[in-house]
């Protein structure tokens, strides 16, 4: 009562301040009342708890050693035993004087009587003769009622017990039962009968409608779907269905037959008993399971609106309709999915008590072992997912940057939480996974290639005898030949090395995208071949022994000597 008129004020205010807010802010006042709404249910769990602890003990309860007392197939009352007389013994010798009392055709049930001995009553057979029961204060505590009224209440039990027993031995009862048990008997054969004549219908009529619209399926679905799978599997349930029915109808023929029959009635009783104290059962642990079924069915729809909630607030950050500082468009549906497991687990953890045997010591233990197994064999999976959204928030890098992993140079095809997949230049498809991408070095081509540019570069060996100024205005030229380069901002060259032989000129241009750097990388050394044989600058070699009589150029009528070509 207390939960339902806080969380009835918590809606109503919510409701009210509802009316005057924006979406954003009726996002966020939803996600509040789910987090009040769920709290509020845990004060009120852990104040019933603390007043359970202080209240009173209860009186201690105790096992009662209890037995059926069955007469005539029918078990008429119970009786309590002792350790010295325990109630099983008690109750057959009490059954086995009321039978030969019945069996006896000069006994009047009318005659039984009640004596008050005082400390318990006694039911005799008349007025002489040893006694049938002795009520004990015991048995009416059991019952609930005075030792008085249970006296009173057995006696005529054991009369109605004697006439039922003579009455139902008697010939034509036995014959009319007989002929009872026969036509049950043929109604069983003709309702199995039936049963199998209608299942073998059901199968034809199935395998001319049903199996030709499977084998469509299978068809239409590209054969994701098997017919031959499906139909054998609609067979085996037809199978069991038939079983099913066939056991009940023999269930309860086989308990009518034997309910007929004195001798055989209490063993129907026990069948029956088998059958319907685990139904009872199932029964009663449905009803007693509907208050925490309502809680669970309303957490489940308040966190999926909570999840549909969340996913609209990070669409709206996605598609910057909705614009936090410092909070970047990228990082809206990898901060979603961390949001939606956040809300995912706390309802788990609010809806743990009312799951059906959540307190039972399997469903505990199950537990502990599932724990431990994941514990154990997802510390790569959890150090890799950990890997993969501090490289999301991080931001270095995205799909379709060109980056170099350790030794690889590739691509960002694909980011997923634990691996990361990488397109190389030779159409390779390389799986790194995050732990390893965060604890090493990673080189992105692409981040200053979209903004400032990315300069390439390389390096060539010039001899001392030819001008530097001019070294220098060749390789620009080739820059400038070179499509692709950018104009602005303008190529330039280093002097790296005074080496012993040459001087080391690096050449360095500026181009946009990333993804054709060997491209004009390529483009870039092949016109500097051509800019330097057209002017007659030799190309130094790393290492030789002395000048050639004539410089080692190509002319430039030899540019194109077969096989290759101009277009080449």
């Amino acid at each position: 009562m207390l939960t339902t008129t806080r969380n009835s004020e918590t809606a109503q205010l919510f409701r009210s301040t509802v009316r005057l807010a924006d979406p954003v802010a009726r996002s966020l006042l939803s996600l509040l009342l789910l987090v009040i709404t769920l709290l509020l249910s845990q004060v009120v769990c852990a104040q019933a708890q603390t007043e359970l602890k202080h209240a009173e003990p209860a009186d201690t309860f105790r096992i009662v050693d209890t037995a059926p007392v069955v007469v005539n197939g029918k078990v008429r009352f119970h009786v309590v035993g002792v350790s010295a007389y325990p109630a099983k013994r008690r109750a057959h010798e009490t059954a086995r004087r009321i039978e030969a009392l019945a069996q006896d055709s000069k006994f009047d049930p009318k005659t039984l009587r009640v004596e008050d001995t005082g400390n318990f009553h006694q039911i005799f057979p008349g007025e002489s003769g040893k006694a049938i029961l002795s009520v004990l204060e015991a048995d009416a505590e059991f019952e609930g009622i005075r030792r008085t009224v249970l006296a009173e209440t057995l006696r005529i039990s054991i009369a109605e017990s004697i006439n039922n027993y003579r009455h139902d031995r008697q010939p034509a009862v036995l014959r009319k039962n007989a002929l009872y048990a026969l036509g049950s008997t043929v109604v069983l054969i003709a309702l199995l009968l039936g049963v199998f004549w209608g299942f073998r219908r059901l199968n034809g009529f199935l395998e001319r409608r049903v199996k030709r619209y499977m084998e469509n399926l299978e068809t239409r679905s590209q054969r994701i779907f098997r017919g031959e799978q499906l139909w054998g599997l609609l067979l085996g349930a037809l199978q069991m269905l038939r079983v099913l029915v066939v056991m009940f109808l023999v269930y309860v023929f086989v308990n009518f037959a034997l309910s007929l029959f004195p001798q055989t009635r209490y063993t129907a009783h026990t069948l029956l008993q088998f059958v319907a104290s685990p139904l009872g059962g199932m029964v009663d642990a449905v009803i007693n399971f509907i208050p925490s079924l309502v809680f669970l069915v309303v957490l489940f729809f308040i966190t999926r609106y909570e999840l549909k909630l969340a996913r609209v607030v990070f669409t709206a950050i996605e598609n910057k309709r909705l614009q936090i500082k410092r909070f970047e468009a990228d990082w809206a549906w990898p901060t979603y999915r961390i949001v939606r497991v956040g809300i995912i687990l706390f309802a788990l953890v609010i809806a743990y008590p009312f799951i059906p045997g959540s307190e039972s010591a399997a469903f505990k233990g199950v537990s502990v072992l599932l724990g431990v197994l994941f514990s154990l064999g997802s510390t790569s999976v959890i150090s890799n997912v950990i890997a993969g959204y501090t490289m999301t928030y991080r931001r270095a890098f995205r799909i379709g940057d060109r980056v170099k992993i350790g030794a690889t140079v590739g691509d960002v095809a694909e980011m997923r939480v634990l691996v990361t997949h990488l397109r190389t230049p030779k159409n390779e498809e390389v799986v790194i996974p995050n732990s390893t991408i965060l604890n090493g070095e990673v080189t992105n081509y692409s981040t200053m290639a979209r903004d400032q540019g990315l300069i390439l570069h390389t390096t060539v060996g010039i001899g001392y005898d030819v001008p530097w100024r001019q070294v220098e205005a060749m390789l620009l030229l080739a820059a400038e030949r070179t499509e692709g380069f950018l104009k602005e901002p303008k190529p330039f060259i280093r002097q790296k090395l005074l080496a012993d032989f040459a001087v080391n000129y690096e050449l360095n241009a500026y181009c946009d995208d990333a993804s054709r750097m060997m491209e004009l990388h390529t483009g870039m050394c092949r016109n500097i071949q051509d800019v330097f044989n057209e002017n007659g600058v030799q190309i130094m070699s790393p290492v030789y022994m002395g000048d050639p009589a004539e410089p080692k150029v190509v002319p430039k009528e030899l540019w194109y000597t077969p096989p290759a070509t101009e277009q080449g």
